[in-house]
């Protein structure tokens, strides 16, 4: 683990400014908005001003399968470290190392037969995917009106064969069975422990999330939080019972990647324009510009010029060439790749 988390910092020059630990369904990821919009705003802000000195975590229900799949469909940055299946799996960088000693943890108290078979008396639940049943998460549908009720007499019959386990509800209709100890808020309290034992731990956090399984990630002190406009009423409800006064915590009046844009300025916690926000690269100036500002700039720039949106005129031609051509940029940009 200890290795994993130095290659995890090795980017980072110091300790990292900011740590974003977000929710990809409805959060990061707007499955309303085909242009994706909101989500490659954020990904235009992260690249051009945060990669460098900060962390991406994504926090996903997903299993690894959905997640790869979802990748596949949307835009979407390849984060630092990625927590999966409720909070059952940590995997780190682009080849999604698992971090076994997560897993360690985790098999202690937890055994999938008994677990199985309590579940078996239930008519009312329905198994999910294949793909979704982990080594240390099942996952069933159950209907709204019949979650409660469920709820306690799983809960229950847990109780009397021994087993400490946690049962998850959100969505209106997911049910996920996990070990007590895992969860997105304690994969994310496991993994704030061991940056801290390291000397590592991030100057600031923001958690990012929309429902009723992301409720965990606003109860980690010290944490800022951010539930985007749209988040559902399980997890406003929570807030209402459990945190409302808790000033470090807000519901965002933006919908997904842009609610949580709005979060990183309404907390302070460093510069929330996105290049995408808006660019005139006529009146740009490179000279103070960092390498991954030049790189982001120019991209989105010969983007809107490719699909017609801006005016194809000489001098944003010229305007186009001369970023990439002067000796600072070149020699910066080099750098940067």
């Amino acid at each position: 683990m200890k290795l994993l988390l130095c290659r995890t910092m090795d980017c980072l020059d110091g300790l990292a400014r900011l740590m974003i630990v977000s929710d990809l369904d409805h959060t990061m990821v707007d499955h309303h908005d085909s242009e994706n919009t909101s989500l490659l705003r954020f990904n235009a802000l992260w690249e051009s001003l945060y990669r460098h000195d900060s962390l991406l975590v994504f926090s996903t229900g997903r299993s690894p399968t959905l997640y790869k799949q979802l990748r596949k469909e949307k835009p979407m940055l390849t984060p630092d470290i990625t927590i999966m299946s409720v909070g059952s799996e940590i995997t780190y960088g682009n080849l999604m190392v698992p971090d076994n000693g997560w897993v360690d943890l985790l098999n202690q108290n937890w055994d999938k037969s008994v677990i199985l078979e309590e579940t078996s008396k239930f008519p009312q639940l329905t198994a999910q995917a294949a793909t979704e049943q982990r080594p240390h998460k099942i996952s069933y549908y159950v209907d709204k009106e019949h979650a409660q009720e469920v709820i306690r007499s799983l809960s229950d019959a847990f109780q009397r064969r021994g087993l400490d386990v946690k049962i998850i509800y959100s969505g209106g209709m997911d049910l996920d069975i996990l070990p007590q100890g895992a969860g997105k808020g304690q994969a994310l309290a496991y993994l704030l422990s061991k940056f801290k034992a390291e000397s590592k731990l991030p100057v600031n956090t923001l958690v990012c999330g929309d429902s009723g399984n992301d409720a965990e990630l606003f109860s980690i002190p010290d944490v800022y939080g951010v539930m985007v406009s749209n988040a559902q009423e399980e997890l406003l409800q929570w807030h209402a019972e459990n945190a409302k006064d808790n000033k470090k915590i807000i519901h965002a009046t933006q919908r997904c990647a842009a609610g949580i844009i709005e979060a990183i300025g309404h907390f302070g916690l460093g510069p929330n324009a996105s290049p995408r926000d808006g660019l005139d690269l006529l009146s740009c100036k490179t000279d103070n510009s960092t390498p991954a500002n030049i790189v982001v700039n120019f991209f989105i720039a010969y983007e809107r010029w490719l699909r017609a949106e801006v005016e194809k005129s000489e001098s944003f031609i010229q305007s186009l060439k001369g970023i990439l051509v002067s000796t600072s940029s070149i020699h910066q940009f080099l750098q940067f790749i």
